[in-house]
């Protein structure tokens, strides 16, 4: 039967994620589910619980993490701050109860953001928010429609100016923090990274993924006929692809590389 729980990170209220873990046998693979919103206090986990129900089904632990966001106390660079803690406190409490050893980070839109951002800790400048002193424990990263380029997004000024929100400003103004937590300026995770973006994607464009693929070489999976929020959707069409990523960032079999799945 599965179980779940809220596992505390810290003392404020949004420091906190959910943890599912399915009945099985053993220590399931485990998700790290980072929610998206434009880094906004108006969007928290809730709205990717169904995503977490979903992966309970295929047979993953699933922690779902809420983050301090913009307008909650949180930007730079306690958001940042928040996702690291989160997730080091979850591989010390989940530890012998998941296997560590197939960890996968998923995130959509800004969560894609976080997502890769978390997978590259080790490489942030000294004193960044959030920087590890070891390549963090990930076996693969599933990236949804990310914001994975904060130049290019603060350029094209998407949702209003998120990115200068989230910073406190532009790259101008700002670049050590712009170094600190571009995805795009760091480079590609050492962990396998599948970026999926809809092609029809009008919240953050899939030109944002095909210019973090080109920069970074990651494998970008574009899906047709499909745009921001179906990735999220397991009613969807395109959620087989989601759940296909994440299997093949976990190496456990066929998964949903453009190759095996016939998209480009």
């Amino acid at each position: 039967m599965t179980s779940t729980e809220t596992v505390r990170y810290g003392a404020l209220p949004d420091q906190v994620a959910d943890v599912t873990l399915p009945a099985t046998t053993g220590p399931a693979p485990l998700v790290v589910l980072l929610h998206g919103g434009f880094w906004r206090v108006a969007y928290d986990r809730a709205h990717v619980q169904v995503v977490a129900d979903a992966l309970d089904r295929e047979g993953y632990a699933v922690a779902n993490v809420e983050y301090r966001r913009v307008g909650g106390g949180g930007g730079w660079p306690t958001t940042f701050e928040d996702v690291a803690r989160a997730i080091d406190t979850l591989e010390e409490v989940l530890a012998g109860r998941v296997d560590l050893g197939s960890v996968a980070y998923l995130g959509h839109s800004a969560g894609g953001h976080l997502a890769l951002w978390a997978a590259l800790r080790d490489r942030l400048p000294a004193g960044a928010p959030g920087r590890a002193d070891r390549p963090p424990r990930v076996r693969g990263v599933v990236a949804l429609a990310p914001v994975a380029d904060l130049v290019a997004v603060d350029r094209l000024g998407l949702s209003r100016g998120a990115v200068a929100e989230l910073l406190g400003g532009g790259p101008s103004e700002v670049p050590e923090r712009f170094a600190a937590t571009d995805p795009a300026a760091l480079g590609a995770p050492a962990a396998r990274t599948l970026v999926v973006h809809g092609r029809l994607d009008d919240t953050v464009p899939v030109s944002v993924s095909r210019g973090y693929r080109d920069r970074t070489g990651v494998e970008l999976v574009e899906v047709p006929g499909t745009g921001h929020f179906e990735l999220i959707d397991p009613a969807s069409a395109a959620w087989p692809v989601v759940v296909g990523a994440i299997r093949s960032s976990l190496h456990q079999g066929p998964g949903a590389s453009a190759g095996s799945l016939g998209l480009t």
